[in-house]
């Protein structure tokens, strides 16, 4: 049987345009290229889940518009099951990114439908109750993000929480939490402390939460649990081409081995999750496109298998 994961949280419509340079306050420069490309951590996520073979489904809010359908559209391309993604009145949510020839680049962020998030209906309970794992972010209200913890907990269900963007977390979604997922920047602002090594950013942490996966980009990740546990694992050595969206390629393939190896029971299981997830991350940064090149289960497998090779 599939791992089955679902997904509560953003979806955004990228609008990119390159150019050789930023502009400045006031200034107008002419771009070279724009594209629109599906976005949203949330959504990023359930992708990245359904192609690494989950039974995904994605609970979170698009606009009625034109680009709440191309939302729409790409999540149903993808697989996953979207009976919880309300269309709700006015614009989808949207990110004007403009990317200069350094790789520089801006962001503004539209919240716009995914505001909308502010309760879940018996539905989205019932599909939460029956999943392995629930996977969320912070890119719709906090208030919701709970909710579908506190929903998960008492159904049994594996709350894995991505904190991004980077936020304080109130003890009330903390201590509904299995596995917090933070980058280096991330674990210091929910570990209201300073940037520090990462042993010290996982100390942090596990006063908080029971377990924590800390990402290191192209250095790999590293792992922390209260019973002791402590691993690293080093990612694969690749020719990386675009890193947007391996940040949501490593965590929607931790939510699918999670679900499929038990991890929370077995540390040798956790190993071999970590390094399929990291997996996954590279496969993505090889591929340009952002969330477009979120692999497909083959590709991580292979990538895996030629970069860890030996290992459980």
């Amino acid at each position: 049987m599939s791992a089955r994961v679902v997904v509560v949280g953003s979806a955004n419509l990228d609008l990119v345009v390159t150019a050789p340079q930023l502009p400045r306050p006031g200034e107008t420069v002419l771009g070279e290229d724009f594209r629109t490309v599906p976005g949203g951590k949330g959504a990023n996520q359930a992708v990245a889940a359904a192609r690494a073979g989950a039974d995904c489904a994605f609970v979170g809010a698009v606009g009625a518009d034109e680009f709440g359908q191309q939302l729409r559209d790409n999540l149903v391309a993808a697989g996953v099951d979207v009976r919880g993604l309300r269309t709700v009145p006015g614009p989808s949510g949207v990110a004007l990114i403009g990317v200069d020839r350094a790789a520089e680049n801006f962001i503004v962020v539209a919240p716009g439908a995914n505001a909308a998030l502010t309760d879940l209906d018996a539905a989205d309970g019932a599909a939460i109750g029956a999943a392995d794992v629930l996977l969320l972010q912070l890119e719709v209200p906090l208030t919701t993000v709970v909710e579908a913890a506190g929903r998960a907990r008492a159904a049994g269900t594996t709350v894995v929480l991505n904190a991004a963007p980077a936020a304080p977390l109130p003890a009330d979604l903390l201590g509904l939490v299995d596995v917090l997922v933070v980058n280096e920047h991330e674990a210091a602002v929910v570990a209201a402390t300073a940037p520090g090594e990462p042993a010290v950013l996982l100390d942090a942490l596990l006063e908080l939460v029971p377990r924590v996966v800390l990402t290191l980009g192209a250095r790999g990740a590293a792992y922390a649990d209260r019973r002791g546990a402590r691993l690293e694992i080093p990612a694969p050595r690749i020719a990386a081409v675009d890193t947007t969206a391996a940040g949501d390629a490593f965590t929607g393939a931790l939510a699918v081995g999670w679900a499929e190896r038990g991890a929370a029971r077995d540390g040798d299981a956790v190993a071999a999750v970590l390094r399929w997830a990291c997996a996954a991350g590279a496969a993505c940064a090889q591929r340009p496109g952002a969330s477009t090149a979120l692999p497909d289960r083959a590709a991580i497998e292979d990538l895996y298998a030629a970069t860890y090779r030996g290992a459980p």
